[in-house]
């Protein structure tokens, strides 16, 4: 059935001539002819199954390589994962620290400054009660001094008088 088909296809493209005799039989001729287009067609496709092969197992080939490579390729990332796990682990716990450090310090900063604020005050308080104590203890020598000027002159006229009385 399959050889009528394929000579029915290489009759129609033209590949036989000839005709059929009356009663519907090939010539000899054309029964060689079909045999020959046939057997050149069993070579045509015996060596396109051929080549199939080979594609076939070219790919089977390049499949199992690069399977081979997906392989190795998982193991090398399954070593850089394990290679950044304790330094991931060691710089996770550090930056929690560090938040926590973060979160003291900024009570205490705020503490400071106005800690700083109270002895800026206080400091500025001290130095003008400081010039004030100054300005009194000048005026005070001011005023013992004149006091004092003012006793010897006091004395002097006393001394005097007690002079013109004797």
């Amino acid at each position: 059935m399959q050889n009528q088909q394929q000579l029915q296809t290489l009759m129609q493209a033209g590949q036989i001539s000839g005709s059929l005799s009356f009663n519907g039989n090939l010539s000899k001729e054309d029964e060689e002819m079909s045999k020959s287009a046939l057997s050149t067609f069993k070579a045509k496709e015996e060596e396109i199954e051929k080549k199939k092969l080979e594609v076939k197992e070219k790919v089977q080939a390049q499949l199992g390589r690069i399977e081979e490579e997906t392989r190795r390729l998982a193991i090398i990332r399954e070593e850089l994962e394990a290679l950044g796990d304790p330094m991931k682990k060691e710089v996770s716990t550090v930056r929690k620290r560090i938040d926590i450090v973060n979160k003291e310090l900024k009570p205490l900063g705020q503490t400071c400054q106005k800690k700083e604020r109270e002895y800026k005050e206080a400091l500025e308080a001290f130095n003008e009660k400081h010039k004030e104590k100054v300005q009194l203890i000048t005026r005070l020598m001011e005023l013992v001094g004149e006091s004092e000027k003012m006793r010897m002159k006091k004395l002097e006229e006393l001394s005097k008088s007690v002079e013109t009385i004797r």
